[in-house]
């Protein structure tokens, strides 16, 4: 049986690969409403509350990749609140209201869905409480149903439109080429457990019963191999407890045959599609 991930692991930032960096940055902080964190040369780092969602890096030299290609879906930021949900919808739809891509009740989550500025696929939402969760062992049932925004922000935006608590990326939804390979690498090796599976078509992993960390699709994608350097995803990272868990992932990944580095902090590889550009990251949380 493959070793599991820890229950407490989660996601941390993802990095995109960006042309236009002042763009990028100002949907994210005036639109999205999160906060720069750090910034420095070609970089800047935003989130809330101290903790990085996403870090921006200024990339002019490269260009985008075809939307068949492998890469990202959306990065998926969760909320701590409904109300904190609406401020953050009704502030990018007003202010991008072009980039307003849908919205869906999942049952487990109410989300909402956007483009960045350069085409990155954002998912902005709100997870219910987990006993209310539906599960059929490690399974967990989760659906496609609509959600009417108007209604939503009419229930719960605050007549400030002002909401604060923690944002941080709850998920990261890939573009893969195979989803039998995809879940041979990130069950089988990396140690997440499926939540469900949309036959040969989607794919949803997570660890410590969390309705899923990781999607994966081929809607677009299909057959795709591994990605050459393009704007878009850079890196997606995983938050492990502690050095035994980062270790332990590290021994999964050598007995597959995963080329990986190691510099003492952080653990990086690539899935079979390279997404992440240059890898995967997991390290101790703290």
């Amino acid at each position: 049986m493959t070793d599991l991930l820890a229950a407490t692991t989660s996601m941390g930032a993802v990095t995109l690969d960006v042309a236009d960096l002042d763009v990028v940055s100002r949907y994210y902080t005036e639109g999205v409403g999160l906060e720069v964190l750090t910034a420095g040369p070609g970089t800047v780092k935003v989130g809330r509350d101290g903790v990085a969602s996403l870090v921006l890096r200024h990339a002019p030299a490269l260009r985008h990749a075809p939307a068949s290609a492998a890469g990202l879906f959306h990065t998926a930021v969760v909320f701590a609140s409904r109300a904190a949900l609406a401020a953050a919808v009704h502030s990018v739809a007003s202010r991008y209201p072009r980039s307003f891509t849908g919205s869906s009740d999942h049952l487990v989550s109410e989300a909402f869905y956007f483009d960045d500025p350069e085409g990155n696929g954002v998912e902005l939402y709100w997870d219910r409480p987990r006993a209310g969760w539906r599960r059929h062992g490690t399974a967990i049932e989760m659906a496609t149903l609509p959600l009417d925004p108007n209604a939503f922000l009419r229930q719960h935006l605050r007549e400030d439109g002002a909401a604060g608590g923690a944002a941080e990326v709850g998920h990261v939804h890939l573009q893969v080429g195979e989803i039998a390979a995809a879940k041979a690498f990130y069950v089988d090796v990396v140690g997440f457990e499926t939540t469900a599976r949309l036959g040969d078509q989607a794919l949803f992993v997570s660890a410590g019963g969390y309705h899923h960390h990781v999607g994966m699709n081929t809607w677009r994608s299909r057959g795709a191999g591994p990605r050459t350097p393009a704007l878009g995803l850079g890196q997606v990272a995983i938050r492990l407890p502690d050095d035994h868990a980062v270790d332990a992932l590290q021994d999964r990944l050598r007995a597959a045959g995963v080329p990986l580095q190691h510099d003492g902090r952080e653990l990086a590889f690539e899935d079979p599609w390279r997404n992440a550009d240059s890898a995967v990251v997991a390290a101790a949380a703290g």
